[in-house]
């Protein structure tokens, strides 16, 4: 994937998850499960990392584990449970780590970038936890539709480098606070705050993902994309819990 199509899969993907809270908590709980996927099939090879199959299988679990307890857990706070998840993956990690033959070379390497993988495949729960409080459908409609904007933003030539992740960031913000006007449960502060946030990330993940050579291969492209999706997840929700 060329740089402005993965941007443009990732904006594809923020809309999918705004029409996702639009129908449904259980069809965000379902986004969150597929983010989930495409960020661990390629995120071995998007860090270059040894054993991707065992990578790939303790991402599936921290998150799918993490949207499951969200999910299951009837009253505030919803994610009071998601650091027993986490710290079981980091278990899971090391076991995986530990089944490996051949010398397990890159061991510290392999290790520190799986855990990076659970944090990110976990932050993807944000966006079922932030549906599930009072008004967070409506947030997450807020800020998928300024994340989608924002990532748009990145696939046009002139958003190289800082100039365009700041363009990125203030694109999302106006996006945020044009969003909440029309929504109830947001206001229009709270839109441009949480719009802001998802430009920030669409913004310096692909400033940060430009050079990175793994992106040639599709996997890594396709990890990539749903990167800045998940992430922005748990910067929404923890963004909501304060302003909301």
């Amino acid at each position: 994937m060329t740089v402005t199509s993965r941007a443009v899969t990732t904006a594809v993907l923020a809309a999918l998850l705004a029409v996702a809270a639009y129908l449904g908590p259980l069809w965000v709980a379902g986004a969150a499960c597929l983010l989930t996927v495409l960020l661990a099939v390629g995120w071995a090879r998007l860090l270059r990392l040894p054993a991707a199959g065992a990578t790939a299988v303790v991402l599936l679990v921290a998150g799918f584990g993490g949207v499951a307890v969200a999910w299951a857990t009837p009253d505030e706070p919803v994610l009071r449970n998601l650091p027993v998840v986490i710290a079981l993956s980091l278990v899971l990690a090391f076991v995986a780590q530990m089944l490996r033959r051949g010398g397990r070379p890159r061991l510290v390497e392999s290790v520190s970038g799986t855990t990076a993988g659970i944090v990110a495949a976990v932050a993807s729960t944000g966006w079922v936890a932030a549906v599930r409080t009072d008004g967070g459908a409506d947030l997450v409609v807020t800020s998928a539709v300024a994340l989608a904007v924002a990532s748009a933003v990145s696939a046009l030539p002139v958003a190289g480098g800082w100039a365009g992740s700041l363009l990125a960031a203030a694109l999302g913000a106006a996006a945020g606070a044009g969003t909440a006007t029309a929504l109830p449960g947001v206001e229009p502060v709270v839109g441009l705050l949480v719009g802001a946030v998802a430009g920030v990330v669409a913004g310096a993940l692909r400033f940060l993902l430009d050079r990175q050579p793994a992106l040639a291969g599709r996997l890594a492209a396709v990890a990539a994309v749903a990167l800045p999706v998940t992430v922005t997840g748990m910067l929404v929700f923890v963004v909501g819990r304060l302003v909301l």
